[in-house]
């Protein structure tokens, strides 16, 4: 309620006096009547404020208890006739509340606790049919809810609302509230960028209440089917904040569905969310939220004898991968006693007997997890502390110190206050908070002891725990003496509205090499940014600590030599050319005049790049390098280079971000890891991580179970029916780059089918992408020819990928997709070298042409129109300045000997484009759900410009682009740049299960064995076909899973070495028409008949169901 500050106590005849003298009881039924027979609200509130203060400064709490003020407000508040007094017993209550429990923490007992306190009037309060009192009431609740620190919240709050959400009698308004109340305790417990003090209250609330998920969920999930609107809505609200409370990513992206299971609960939504979770794979340790949310739904799920038996399967299946995580036999002991009757029904009542097998060994699992049967503590497990064994040691300390003072507080309230204290600070020992033990004990005990013997009590509680805590969990180890500490800092990161990292700490010791660690989007790359651009709270500035950020981006200076392009540099100023050179010759630049130091910036390698960004830290003498995937684009050897670089510089210190786990394995000494935003130590390289925190293998396994990428299928290419019929090829080609007097390409021939599965593999600048630039049309080779076929549609991300999008940073990734195809081609593919008209061919479009049908020459305007002609096509050509009627049909063969090819191709280009996106809708609903099949958060895609998004959120919008017209060949340069290793392993099992061709060039070479059986090694420019016998399928997390299938293009890659080397198919490319069989009377009718069967069956198909499509090929 919104209110004055009340004045001072003038104006009501009350002596200042701040002891332990009782004011009179007349004068207090004075205040009483004055405030509930006030005039107007404002005087109630002044006359409530004055007697608050009046108690508060006089002898506090016992001044609720000796007037009976709290029995009064109870009386008014139940008087129905009287508006006024309800109005006045809100606002009292409001009053007393908002200005006792900061001075007199121990009044939050009689507010909340004795007799059931205050909180039920308040909140029935909420149902008057008077606007003020309802307004009034709610004052009140928010100034009880505002004074409570997390403990009293869970202590005291948290049962009084589960208490009145219990009874069957409130009204529903007073329902919505208490649920409102819930809700704003679990918001209040979200992590957010207050103070560190702030930040690690919300740490212990979110702690605490999680563990009580298992007594809320029912309660909530009870108000979620109310019969009133009102309070079935704001329980879902209520949830959607409860569930913010697990810190589990394996269950977060199920949560929506698992909330509206809840909300709509039926057979059919129970066995959606029961499908979901088996297909969730779950690493992270399950705690009891987890438990609480995911059980009742198994429960559910095991006792209805409607389950079908693949839907009990699934479930047994999920209740096993859940137990085998669960860590803790306390917790196990809570919840899987509610399971277990279920799953043993199953084990010996499953009419499958692969259910039954999968039943026993569930049922094993749990046996296991709960350990001993007869509720011991389990050997090696830790005995949690009990309100008993606190207030063992508090009655102690108050016998020590002198025991209570002469008191007229009855000794149930003392022993009530007691075990109040003795509760909340049970809370915090448990949760490992000891350090606030006596901020729960001696504010609270401070009326009813000496002057100073409480804080005293406090304290000595709070000690005895500390060392109660050392001897169970032993002391905290001391960081690395002797090392020689950089940096030492707290700080919180966030990123536009996005919370990154909360309060966490950053220490750094002179010559580790600190490996970067977590998923695409978790904020490392800005971690680096902010680092490198002074920005990070608490970290040295560049004039103490000299720090680099490595990154290979020299994009604006492409035309200087690599010499002046160092020189240049503000930073390297006063090195010196000569120091300038050395350190580039060390690296690899080879000085003199004929040496690569002369060579222009813009000609280099995306391996070279990065060996120049490292020379240019090598000069600054930095004392830390920020490494941002330092191995991007490096070969074999020049990886090892840096690797052996980093390890013999002691003095050195690296923080570095990679997703190369063999790199991270030789060089890393110590890893940060990102936790539920917070950056959590771990010595070691990542093995030693992985085996500290096995959820993290995903950083040596391709495994699809954190981000799943789905390829749209490639399409019918017309007149190619084998899989390796040759669909795109080279031969004899030669390329230079201008200005350059060495070929990039000699010579080089070879093609790909539909079945191709390439690595091309080689060193840094042995033209690997200018192999794939030839390729797809990106460059024109000097000599030999490329061809492919008519239709062919090609899927290209190039080596720095990010140029796709540089020139779209202010879109969103919804926006780039809308644009790059707006007209029905991929405006992308417009802007090859091989599609722009040089002076030559727009001299050729001048060029008059005799087709000797006696209408004399005419020029060229424009390609109109295409049918199959014989082998080939023939296109229906439209002359400048004529008239439709006269557009002539002209054969491709004809076409090219003119000297049209753009003009062709450009055609080409455009049906394909049509074929590809004819079942593709350019509408956001459906761009959205292409995101999310790549692995973009549709709300990104719909909303996040690109210049906010990660590079790995940048390479898979590039990705969606290049799949969005549904390619037949995919060729990806460098594709495992910038992923993380969840998005590595989507996109490898994507690539594995795709059915069209894949050409990549990548130096990881546990991503190419694991996928490409066939190998082109490019050294100075000429090119080398290599066969396997197979690819790695060990690799993949699900190889051994039953039912797994590898496609049959990469089977029939792998074991025909013939078919990309075009043994069978060495002839021109062209592709035979497809005819047409008319059709027989009978057959026109067969057809109908399977059409209407197929529109019935899609009418009776779910709601959703895409319309099956109409083919009259069908026999």
């Amino acid at each position: 309620m919104p209110h004055h500050v009340s004045p001072s106590l003038a104006p009501v005849m009350v002596a200042k006096n701040s002891s332990e003298v009782a004011p009179a009881p007349e004068d207090v039924a004075s205040l009483m009547t004055t405030i509930f027979t006030a005039k107007t609200s404002q005087q109630s509130l002044d006359t409530a404020y004055a007697l608050t203060d009046l108690l508060n400064n006089s002898i506090g709490f016992r001044g609720l208890q000796n007037y009976g003020i709290l029995p009064e407000i109870k009386k008014a508040a139940a008087d129905k006739k009287n508006g006024a007094r309800r109005e006045s017993a809100q606002i009292l209550l409001g009053a007393l509340v908002e200005r006792f429990p900061p001075k007199h923490p121990i009044s939050e007992v009689i507010f909340l606790v004795e007799d059931h306190g205050m909180l039920a009037a308040a909140l029935d309060a909420l149902h008057d049919k008077g606007p003020i009192v309802r307004e009034s009431a709610q004052y009140a609740l928010d100034a009880i809810f505002q004074n409570l620190k997390p403990e009293a919240m869970v202590v005291a709050l948290l049962p009084a609302l589960l208490n009145y959400l219990g009874k069957r009698t409130g009204k529903w308004q007073g329902t919505v509230g208490a649920l409102q109340m819930l809700e704003k305790m679990a918001n209040k417990a979200e992590m957010g960028m207050g103070s560190k003090e702030e930040e690690e209250a919300k740490d212990l609330l979110r702690e605490i209440m999680g563990k009580r998920l298992s007594s809320l969920i029912p309660v909530v999930e009870d108000g979620m089917h109310d019969l009133k609107n009102e309070v079935a809505r704001q329980a879902v609200k209520t949830m959607n904040a409860l569930t913010t409370l697990l810190s589990n990513d394996d269950v977060a992206p199920r949560i929506p569905l698992l909330v509206d299971t809840m909300h709509h609960p039926s057979l059919t939504t129970l066995q959606k969310a029961i499908h979901a979770l088996s297909q969730t794979t779950f690493v992270a340790i399950v705690t009891s939220p987890v438990l609480a949310l995911l059980t009742p739904l198994l429960e559910r799920s095991l006792n209805n004898p409607s389950t079908s038996q693949e839907v009990l399967r699934q479930t047994v299946v999920v209740v096993e991968n859940l137990t085998k995580l669960v860590h803790d036999p306390v917790e196990a002991r809570a919840f899987l006693p509610r399971l277990k009757p279920g799953v043993e029904r199953v084990k010996n009542g499953a009419s499958l007997p692969e259910v039954r097998e999968i039943a026993t060994r569930a049922v094993n699992v749990i046996k296991k997890a709960m350990g001993e049967d007869d509720g011991s503590v389990v050997e090696g497990q830790i005995a949690p502390t009990t309100v008993e064994d606190v207030l063992k040691v508090l009655n102690e300390q108050i016998k020590a110190h002198g025991g209570f003072v002469e008191d007229p507080a009855s000794t149930a309230f003392r022993n009530t206050a007691l075990k109040y204290a003795a509760q909340m600070a049970t809370e915090d020992i448990n949760f490992r908070a000891v350090e606030r033990v006596s901020l729960c004990i001696g504010p609270y005990l401070t009326p009813l002891m000496a002057a100073g013997s409480a804080t005293a009590v406090g304290n000595e509680v709070q000690k005895f725990f500390i060392e109660e805590d050392h001897r169970k969990f032993g002391q905290p180890v001391k960081e690395d003496d002797g090392e020689v500490e950089i940096v030492n800092t707290d700080f919180s990161l966030a990123y536009g509205g996005m919370l990154l990292l909360s309060h966490t700490n950053l220490r750094l010791l002179k010559g580790h090499r600190y490996g970067l660690c977590g998923r695409n989007g978790a904020g490392k790359s800005t971690l680096m940014r902010s680092i490198a651009s002074g920005k990070l709270e608490g970290f040295p500035s560049k004039d103490e600590l000299r720090t680099c950020f490595v990154e290979h981006n020299q994009g604006e200076d492409a035309d200087l030599t690599i010499l002046d392009f160092a020189a240049k540099d503000p930073e390297l100023a006063s090195q010196g050319r000569e120091e300038i050179s050395k350190v580039l010759e060390y690296v690899g630049f080879t000085a003199g005049p004929e040496g690569r130091q002369q060579e222009k910036v813009g000609s280099l390698s995306g391996g070279w790049k990065m060996k120049l960004a490292l020379a240019r830290a090598m000069l600054m003498k930095a004392d830390v390098f920020l490494l941002d995937e330092p191995t991007n684009h490096l070969d074999v050897a020049n990886v090892k280079w840096l690797q052996e670089y980093l390890k013999k510089h002691t003095e050195i210190t690296s923080l570095i971000v990679s997703h190369d786990s063999g790199f991270l394995d030789e060089v890393c000494t110590d890893i940060l890891h990102y936790e539920h935003k917070r950056l959590v130590h771990y010595h070691g390289n990542l093995a030693a991580f992985v085996k500290v925190k096995p959820e993290a293998k995903s950083y040596y396994t391709l495994s699809a179970a954190h981000a799943q990428f789905k390829f749209p299928p490639p399409g019918i290419l017309s007149g190619v029916k084998s899989l390796t019929r040759s669909i795109l090829r080279m031969t004899n080609c030669s390329f230079t780059y201008p200005g350059s007097s060495k070929p990039s390409l000699y010579n080089v021939s070879c093609q790909l089918t539909l079945s191709s599965r390439v690595a091309i593999i080689g060193a840094n600048g042995a033209g690997k992408s200018t192999l794939i630039k030839v390729l797809t049309g990106e460059v024109i080779p000097q000599d030999g020819k490329v061809e492919k076929h008519p239709n062919l549609r090609i899927g290209y991300i190039k080596q720095h990928a990010l140029e796709h999008v540089e020139m779209h940073m202010e879109k969103t990734p919804n926006q780039y997709l809308q644009w790059r195809y707006a007209n029905g081609d991929d405006r992308e593919v417009l802007l090859k070298k091989t599609r722009i008209l040089t002076p030559e061919d727009k001299a050729q479009m001048e060029k008059p042409i005799d087709l000797g049908d006696g209408r004399g020459s005419r020029k060229v305007e424009a390609l109109i129109g295409r049918q199959k002609y014989k082998k080939s096509f023939q296109y229906e050509v439209q002359w400048r300045d004529w008239l439709p009627k006269f557009n002539t049909m002209v054969s491709r063969e004809t076409l090219l000997e003119w000297g049209f090819q753009k003009l062709v191709q450009e055609f080409d280009d455009h049906e394909a484009s049509r074929e590809g996106l004819g079942y593709r809708q350019l509408e956001p609903k459906i761009i959205s759900k292409h995101f999310e099949d790549i692995g973009l958060d549709p709300e990104i895609a719909n909303h996040n410009e690109i210049s906010g998004l990660s590079g790995g959120q940048k390479v898979k919008v590039v990705l969606a682009g290049a799949m969005w017209n549904n390619p037949h060949l995919l060729v990806l340069d460098e594709p495992t740049n910038f992923l993380d290793r969840d998005s590595l392993g989507g996109l490898a099992v994507a690539i594995r299960d795709y059915k069209g061709g894949v050409v990549m060039i990548s130096h990881n070479e546990e991503f190419v064995g694991a996928l490409c059986p066939e190998q082109w090694h490019v050294a100075d420019g000429k090119l080398t076909q290599k066969t396997h016998a197979g690819v790695a399928l060990d690799r993949f997390e699900d190889s051994s899973r039953p039912g797994s299938s590898v496609p049959s293009t990469a089977v029939s890659s792998a074991t025909a070495s013939a078919v990309n080397s075009g043994v069978e198919d060495n002839s021109e490319m062209k592709f035979r028409a497809k005819k047409k069989k008319k059709l027989t009377r009978a057959q026109l009718k067969e057809r109908e008949v399977r059409r209407r069967l197929r529109h019935i069956e899609w009418l009776n198909s779910p709601k959703g169901t895409p319309h099956p499509p109409d083919s009259d090929d069908e026999a």
